[in-house]
């Protein structure tokens, strides 16, 4: 198996997140890319090679282009605006009657392009996003060149971000860049498996009206936890893609036993749907020890997790997504791998 993974993930540092009445440095740091990888070259699943570069053509295939040119220029236009705050984030957003959206102040922008403020941006935050998507789009690539397994390491996530809007410490959606550059490739269906603990609002957005992409979800009750505006059980898809979206909304305290439930029903209807490829948004923030969730998986677990990923026998791509657990997210990887390769 050939893992992909950029070192320039490190110049997204510094990251602050609401916490109480003020910031704090935010969950979503360097080390949790960095333990991933120690742990996989510790447990020795394959060579890890550096990302390709793709041009915009690939990122604007899922985002708008004003969208893609504002994450590019945005900490720029942060410094010639004069701020000095570490962090460009927003403080305003787009609401129902604001007719003049399209205002060109940054921080007009910062709200018109977020739906929250856990998306901010630093300094080396394009580098290490533009980057995040070509090591998914890579993962891609080796799929098409016949790897049946491929782990794309990518940090910052993505499965928030839509075609349009940045949050969940997410800016580019690297399941659905991985999920259009396979399509685009000639294949005819892809389905996408999201285990993070938190609903992937974003990728369920992009693909929602399509029949050629099916998007399962399994996650915590959106009614109790973030992102809590979609992710529910009723949401089946639109127009051509009614039937081709499902979710599965868990309650808090979910531990293995009830999480395998629904997962092998989700499996069910990734058999059904038939597709030349799986691609598997793993997020690791199911796991007990996780200081920022509420269910209850162990580490031993995830093995049993990866060998029913596995057991379908489809070309499948791994693609990292959240886990907050920093000491515990290496090991909790690596299990999964060893689930998937058994």
């Amino acid at each position: 198996m050939l893992t992909v993974y950029s070192e320039q993930h490190q110049s997204h540092d510094g990251l602050l997140e609401a916490d109480g009445d003020g910031w704090a440095p935010s969950v979503e740091c360097p080390d949790r890319a960095n333990n991933v990888a120690a742990a996989m070259l510790e447990r020795d699943f394959g060579e890890v090679i550096p990302p390709r570069e793709y041009s915009d053509d690939k990122l604007t295939s899922v985002h708008d282009a004003d969208y893609v040119d504002f994450l590019r220029h945005a900490w720029d236009e942060w410094i010639r605006h004069g701020e000095t705050g570490s962090n460009a984030k927003p403080f305003v957003f787009v609401g129902s009657g604001m007719h003049h959206a399209d205002s060109s102040s940054i921080h007009s922008k910062l709200g018109r392009y977020s739906f929250g403020t856990d998306a901010p941006i630093v300094a080396g935050s394009w580098k290490a996003i533009r980057r995040s998507a070509e090591v998914a789009l890579t993962g891609s690539d080796l799929i098409l060149e016949g790897e049946r397994i491929a782990f794309s390491l990518c940090r910052p996530p993505g499965h928030h971000a839509t075609r349009a809007l940045c949050g969940g410490y997410c800016y580019l959606n690297n399941n659905a860049l991985a999920t259009q550059s396979l399509i685009d490739a000639g294949m005819k269906k892809v389905a996408i498996l999201d285990v993070d603990y938190h609903h992937g609002n974003g990728t369920q957005s992009i693909f929602y009206e399509r029949n050629d992409v099916l998007t399962i979800s399994l996650h915590a009750d959106p009614a109790v936890e973030y992102p809590y505006f979609l992710g529910f059980s009723d949401e089946y898809g639109a127009g051509p893609g009614e039937g081709f979206n499902r979710n599965y909304p868990l309650p808090f305290g979910t531990d293995w036993e009830a999480y395998s439930h629904a997962l092998d029903d989700a499996i069910s209807h990734v058999r059904e749907f038939s597709p030349a490829a799986i691609i598997i948004a793993l997020g690791l923030d199911t796991f007990a020890g996780d200081p920022t969730t509420y269910f209850e998986i162990l580490a031993e677990d995830y093995i049993s997790l990866g060998q029913r990923v596995g057991a379908l026998g489809l070309p499948t791509l791994i693609i990292l997504e959240g886990g907050y657990a920093v000491d515990a997210i290496g090991n909790n990887t690596a299990n999964f791998t060893q689930g998937v390769l058994s």
